[in-house]
């Protein structure tokens, strides 16, 4: 039971994770024992993450492609599973941000946020998806968000983008499942990341969170990576089509 939480020969694809909660998550779970594969759009960006690492003494590669390239993708799995070894673990954290009214959103910013935020967990979780279920093993875990369940002011195809996320993580779950890989989801409420910056200047929205959310303060990123490590985890080996919500109790307040 001591190793419960061991993250020892387990190899964790995170995309999107040159920076912000990705690069976050890289180095936690790392620090558990996991071997990391750093993602992004930049292989400069990519290596120089992973040589970071490494300088630290864990274990991590750069891999780069584009996760709303179908070609690419296939491409990237197909060189990590014969060159750096099997993927234990996907952590589909990419996405992006695009504020508009609403009667004034742009089609295409909305179709690029459709495709990063929501098309990409599907390709992406697809490809991997099939190397774990001829192994009979694995654990995909899809970042999705608050807003999945909440809406907000000027990020209406956001949140549209997560709450698909979220029905992709339960319909994923009853696909694999019975090959014994575990497809979950992590929440986050609001933390203070790149993402969030706007908001976090903005004195009055900020007062307004405090208000509303239960802890009474943002989320700090570090804050979710125990919820990275246990999904990650054989102690969540019964754990499937679950959405972690880590957001400081505000879903659970009125």
């Amino acid at each position: 039971m001591k190793d419960l939480f061991s993250l020892n020969n387990k190899r964790i694809l995170i995309t999107g994770s040159t920076r912000g909660i990705g690069r976050l998550l890289a180095e936690g779970v790392a620090e558990f024992g996991a071997e990391v594969i750093i993602n992004g759009t930049s292989q400069a960006k990519a290596q120089l993450v992973a040589d970071e690492l490494n300088a630290k003494g864990y274990k991590a590669h750069a891999v780069a492609f584009d996760i709303t390239g179908t070609q690419a993708i296939q491409q990237a799995v197909d060189h990590i599973e014969q060159h750096i070894g099997v993927i234990d673990v996907l952590i589909n954290n990419a996405g992006i941000q695009r504020r508009h009214p609403f009667c004034e959103f742009p089609e295409q910013e909305y179709d690029e946020v459709i495709r990063v935020n929501q098309k990409s967990v599907f390709i992406v979780s697809q490809i991997v998806a099939r190397y774990m279920v001829k192994r009979q093993q694995g654990k995909i875990i899809n970042i999705g968000s608050m807003q999945s369940e909440l809406g907000r002011d000027t990020i209406t195809p956001y949140a549209a983008s997560k709450g698909a996320v979220k029905m992709l993580t339960r319909g994923m779950c009853v696909e694999l499942a019975r090959y014994n890989i575990q497809v979950n989801g992590i929440a986050p409420g609001y933390f203070k990341t790149e993402l969030t910056k706007p908001l976090v200047e903005n004195k009055e929205f900020s007062d307004w969170l405090c208000k509303r959310t239960p802890a009474a303060r943002w989320g700090n990123p570090e804050e979710l990576i125990g919820a990275a490590v246990f999904l990650s985890s054989k102690a969540s080996d019964f754990v499937n089509g679950h959405l972690l919500f880590v957001d400081g109790g505000m879903l659970a307040a009125v």
